[in-house]
């Protein structure tokens, strides 16, 4: 190995016209990444190097530390063929072997020196020789180029180029594919300019900063150290997508407390992004809109400003929207009012607009709208959303049942209770669809649910009813609330169990990462609600309720849909922080209820952390693998006249004193307690193990002794499967 020579900073900047803003964030990771690793892998760059992504609305970079001018040699040893092959008796090199070499680039003189060793049984030839290592500018070459193939662009265009080089190229004619137009290029190493070309443009040391406020036309880089600097003094841009996003923050922070007293702008992250890749040096304002407006609904208003105009919208302590709001603005000019002002007009009719639709929709009732559901197509094989709104009635009356029934024995209140819920749940599901059919829903889908609740709120609908037709979408996305009352979480529920059981009784499963009726989102919605309320429910039961209600439309989707919800929460357990062991001992045991699950996590957490719990698991993954082997079913039943030895009527005892204390608080929910009473068998099952013959050649004490580990088997494994904590 030869050390590598040189090294400077390096600098490549793509310069291009307006790149997607909500693609932005992504570009210049990529760009920067990509290029970075492949100066690594080649040599270029240190595994430690730093690399610092730049991405503006009108420009890709990236900056990386230390990079040599050339790579270091490396020394290559080449396997040529067997000796028998390579040689012949007299030791002379073949024309095979002297072929091979040609083609290495070596001639006979090498032949003395070629190395011999084993290679499987026989003995190979093996030829050691230099790579020179890549210079800056071919493996630069290869970076960039593989740096622009492998971006995320999310639609790429056709342009012609007016200017390039090479035989082939004809102004007007030559097309490039890229997701923007491209017009310059910029690749520095130090001060020195790097020889690499792309997309039609030959790299050098000049770009272009701010399109209205750069100080000079183009900015002539020093070194690649002074790029951000330069950008920002000369071309009045902040390069770094993430200082750009911070310096909005601030300002939209200051702009808000300079607004009025404890008001602060909307959290909105995607947002935030999106005005970080539209503007390349942020200026915040604050404008305006009549107060008249805020009658309508906030989340309309909210909703227009940010999707429509990229809008800060002002709220205040109690969450609720103001009539002020802040514009991050891409100039800065002395007097900002006409920017104000015109902000200001655009919103307006944004508004009015919204005014107009919510106005209009409270016109027509939400019954009067139902049949209109009958013409509105859900799915081709599962009809309307007329159909469906049936079938989560349908479902929400047996959810209803069956939470009734888990209440049992009834009392005459308790049968009032769940008969005014299913009255509830009926009309709730029966509308709940229907705002789909209203303008403001036509123009904003987002709004589905939150201006059904509106609307029935505004129609004096019973109390509970227009919750549940807002909430009955929840949870929407992780983190989402769920459902505020029994109603809203019973129609939630009927909702996401129609559309699971519908799209996978035809067939409409995810596959790999697309999954385009967001289905495993629907049933970590069922989880959540089903653990997070704890709620009496059977999740096959649900299923197997919900499967009659399409008639002859679906085929039984049961099995694979109860295997796609366990996934889902396996899936879920190890992202809150559960061990895949701790996972997968809970649901072996396929526990229907889901709201036990996190009781039982926590039971076997508390388990796994006793002395005892590593020998108990290894000696309940034996048991286990014992009682597999066995030809017949064994039943967990011991005569105890049949114990002959005393560790085996030793481990009779203690399991006659530890089961009954161990189902009683598995009976009682205290699985915590119930499996900590087991701790005490271990010094007896140990002494089992050591001591006593399971197999034994008579018989009965055969039989009784897989009886007494099914008993123990029993046991242990109430809570969770025991043996899935074994190393």
């Amino acid at each position: 190995m030869t050390s590598s020579n040189h090294k400077a900073n390096l600098l490549v900047e793509l310069f291009v016209e307006e790149l997607p803003p909500k693609a932005l964030k992504k570009l210049g990771e990529s760009f920067a990444q990509v290029l970075a690793d492949s100066l690594k892998a080649q040599g270029l760059a240190t595994a430690d190097a730093v690399v610092t992504a730049f991405a503006s609305p009108r420009r890709l970079a990236v900056h990386v530390s230390h990079v040599a001018a050339k790579a270091a040699d490396q020394a290559v040893q080449q396997k040529l063929m067997p000796v028998a092959v390579g040689l012949d008796a007299a030791g002379q090199a073949t024309p095979a072997l002297l072929k091979k070499l040609a083609a290495l680039g070596a001639g006979p003189e090498v032949v003395p020196g070629l190395k011999r060793a084993l290679d499987g049984k026989a003995e190979a030839l093996f030829f050691d020789s230099i790579k020179p290592g890549a210079s800056l500018a071919e493996g630069l070459q290869k970076a960039l180029d593989e740096s622009i193939a492998k971006l995320p662009i999310p639609k790429v265009m056709t342009y012609q180029l007016e200017q390039g080089e090479g035989a082939h190229f004809q102004p007007g004619w030559t097309s490039v594919n890229f997701v923007r137009p491209a017009h310059g290029l910029v690749a520095l190493h130090g001060d020195q300019e790097v020889a690499v070309a792309a997309l039609g443009l030959k790299a050098g040391r000049s770009t272009r900063g701010h399109r209205f406020e750069a100080r000079v036309d183009k900015i002539i880089l020093l070194t690649a150290d002074t790029y951000a600097e330069q950008l920002l003094h000369e071309g009045a841009v902040i390069a770094s997508f993430a200082e750009r996003r911070a310096e909005i923050e601030r300002q939209l922070a200051a702009a808000a407390a300079k607004a009025g007293t404890n008001l602060k702008p909307i959290e909105d992250d995607a947002l935030l992004d999106e005005v970080t890749a539209l503007v390349e040096r942020p200026n915040v304002l604050t404008g305006r809109f009549e107060e008249a407006f805020l009658a309508v609904p906030q989340e309309c208003l909210i909703l227009t400003m940010k999707a429509n105009q990229k809008y800060f919208p002002l709220l205040d302590t109690s969450g609720k929207l103001t009539n002020q709001f802040l514009i991050v603005s891409n100039i800065k000019p002395d007097d900002a009012s006409a920017v104000v002002g015109g902000n200001e007009r655009v919103v307006r009719p944004r508004l009015a607009d919204a005014k107009f639709f919510f106005d209009q929709d409270r016109k027509k009732t939400l019954e009067s709208r139902v049949d209109g559901l009958a013409k509105v197509v859900y799915h081709g094989k599962l009809g309307t959303q007329g159909d469906r709104a049936e079938r989560v009635r349908a479902i929400g009356h047996e959810i209803v049942k069956q939470m009734s029934l888990a209440t049992l024995p009834f009392t005459v209140d308790a049968q009032d209770h769940f008969a005014v819920l299913d009255s509830k749940v009926q009309q709730a599901a029966r509308l709940a669809k229907t705002d789909l059919l209203t303008d403001m829903v036509g123009e904003f889908p987002e709004l589905q649910g939150i201006m059904g609740g509106y609307y029935a709120r505004h129609e004096g609908l019973r109390d509970g009813v227009a919750i549940a037709i807002e909430d009955h979408y929840k949870p929407r996305f992780a983190g989402d609330a769920l459902p505020r009352n029994h109603t809203g979480t019973v129609v939630a529920l009927a909702d996401k169990l129609e559309t699971l059981v519908g799209l996978f009784g035809i067939g409409q499963l995810p596959t790999g990462d697309k999954d385009p009726f967001a289905l495993r989102r629907h049933a970590l919605g069922v989880i959540r609600i089903l653990v997070e309320n704890n709620l009496p429910l059977a999740l096959p039961e649900l299923v197997a309720a919900a499967i009659p209600v399409f008639g002859e439309l679906i085929s039984n989707p049961a099995e694979h849909l109860l295997v796609f919800f366990s996934d889902r929460l396996a899936v879920s357990l190890r992202e809150q922080g559960y061990s895949a062991q701790e996972v997968d001992a809970v649901l072996a045991l396929q526990p229907e209820r889901l709201g036990d699950v996190p009781r039982r996590l926590a039971a076997v957490r508390a388990f796994a952390a006793l002395p005892e719990a590593a020998s108990l698991a290894a000696a309940n993954k034996r048991v286990g693998n014992i009682l597999k082997k066995t030809e017949t079913h064994v039943e967990a039943k011991v005569d105890e006249a049949l114990l002959k030895e005393s560790a085996e009527r030793a481990l009779y005892d203690a399991l006659q004193a530890a089961a009954p204390k161990a189902r009683a608080s598995f009976e009682e929910g205290d699985y915590t307690a119930s499996l900590q009473a087991l701790a005490v068998l271990k010094a007896p099952v140990d002494a089992f193990f050591d001591g006593v013959m399971v197999n034994a050649d008579d018989a009965a004490l055969k039989a009784n002794r897989l009886g007494l580990l099914a008993t123990l088997h029993k046991a242990m494994n109430q809570v969770a499967d025991i043996s899935r904590l074994a190393a």
